[in-house]
């Protein structure tokens, strides 16, 4: 077979369209989807697609492939990514496919995948090759049918959610699908909306749908500032993370964000257990700790906070980059329209302004994400094999679940390598500007001690 392993990535599997993903390419993948979920018992699956360019021919070929292999497929057309995991959890089957690029260029796309209630990754993406590769397939005849899934997760989630009294938001959808359902979820929860690039359009004119960003997100600053919103949500290409502005136009990232989930959530759920992964504060632990929970560190990735979700009974869990994953309530899978339907929740309980609630809130000195890019995929692993074994920061604890991170008393560092583009990430976080300007210049000797010197982005 001519797909390529390099495809099959850490938690979905991502290429570049025509090149990689093929139509006869995407029906293998549809077919060895489709025999692994028989193989789970499930016949069959929930199949959505983004608002890209590329979604309606990759959707023909992997529906090809999913009925080929005997499946029964449940197609919900263009919707956000969280409609799809909503559709396992509620509808007949435990079995989805998205088709998405989440934040990449527009040229790429994807597949998230989930078979029998498990959202795969790593070995069972590996699994999946492999199955192509000797042409392990089961064959029959699946039938396709169209459902609309949409006003039934408006529904359940204004059942579940009620704000005390209206705010108004600014929603950046970046053109990406989310701006399909965004606006009326939250008209609906009693909100008043304001538009920003609602519009579905695969070319991303207007800014790229990625909220980790910081220059992604200066429409929506600007925009916020002059409604004199409330706050602003904004997107990603898929709706399954979120980004955050206060109402004085400041960027509250997501390990920010889910201090004041967690709170609100250990409130009722004293004990409760609360996952967050590598990227995020170390004020977060702490505060959940004080607060009464238990804060469990986790790799970073969708699947894999699903995975220790699963594994631990956790109410909530969080990333930096702004999956949040809300098991309280909900069903624990990571979406950005109810995260933020929680989030006007509790702010509508209070007198306090966004700006307000978050300053109240446990702060320190930090960097978004910093990345460093290398010209192939695949190099970000081999430097960061090569960081692992070449680790020197001495009186400091080193975490090595997805990378490295250095913790010192008053800060830490951290590198790991991305899974979905060839770049080391790194962030840093400290007490004060001199501790965290200390900490970084140790990294930059770290990384320039073994041969990685494109450290002029901090």
């Amino acid at each position: 077979m001519s797909i390529s392993q390099s495809i099959f990535k850490a938690y979905d599997i991502r290429g570049i369209v025509k090149q990689d993903l093929t139509p006869e390419n995407v029906k293998l993948i549809g077919l060895a989807i489709g025999s692994e979920s028989i193989a789970k018992g499930e016949r069959s699956v929930v199949v959505g697609r983004d608002g890209r360019l590329s979604g309606v021919d990759l959707m023909q070929a992997l529906k090809a492939g999913l009925q080929e292999s005997g499946c029964h497929i449940v197609d919900i057309g263009m919707v956000p990514t969280p409609l799809v995991y909503f559709a396992t959890h509620t509808k007949a089957s435990t079995s989805g496919v998205m088709i998405t690029g989440s934040h990449n260029p527009p040229e790429y796309n994807g597949f998230k995948i989930m078979i029998a209630g498990e959202t795969l990754s790593g070995e069972r993406i590996q699994a999946l090759y492999r199955r192509i590769q000797i042409g392990d397939f089961s064959s029959g005849h699946g039938t396709s049918t169209k459902v609309d899934i949409e006003q039934d997760y408006i529904e359940c989630i204004t059942r579940d959610v009620k704000l005390d009294k209206p705010l108004h938001i600014v929603v950046d959808a970046g053109n990406g699908v989310a701006g399909n359902i965004a606006p009326k979820l939250f008209e609906q929860l009693g909100a008043k909306v304001t538009k920003l690039f609602c519009l579905v359009d695969g070319n991303f004119p207007n800014h790229h749908p990625d909220p980790s960003k910081l220059h992604n997100l200066e429409d929506l600053i600007k925009e916020v500032k002059s409604t004199g919103a409330d706050m602003g949500f904004a997107f990603d290409g898929d709706g399954d993370r979120l980004g955050l502005i206060d109402n004085k136009g400041n960027v509250i990232w997501a390990d920010r964000q889910m201090i004041l989930y967690s709170r609100d959530i250990l409130k009722r759920n004293q004990g409760a257990k609360i996952v967050f992964d590598v990227k995020c504060s170390s004020l977060l632990p702490k505060d959940i700790v004080q607060h009464g929970g238990e804060a469990i560190m986790s790799r970073t990735g969708h699947s894999f906070i699903k995975a220790k979700l699963k594994e631990t009974g956790a109410a909530l869990g969080g990333e930096m980059s702004g999956h949040v994953f809300f098991k309280e309530r909900w069903y624990g899978f990571d979406d950005a329209l109810y995260t933020g339907s929680r989030l006007l929740e509790i702010l509508s309980k209070t007198n306090k302004t966004c700006a307000q609630i978050f300053d109240d809130l446990p702060n320190s000195i930090n960097t978004p994400e910093i990345n460093i890019h290398f010209e192939k995929q695949g190099q970000q692993f081999d430097a960061m094999n090569k960081l692992a074994k070449n680790i020197d920061f001495p009186n400091a604890k080193i975490t090595t679940i997805d990378g490295v991170r250095v913790d010192y008393d008053n800060g830490w560092g951290l590198v790991r390598p991305s899974n979905t583009t060839p770049c080391l990430v790194l962030r840093f976080e400290a007490n004060d500007e001199k501790i965290l300007n200390e900490i970084q210049e140790k990294f930059k000797v770290w990384l320039k001690s073994n041969d990685i010197a494109t450290v002029t982005d901090f």
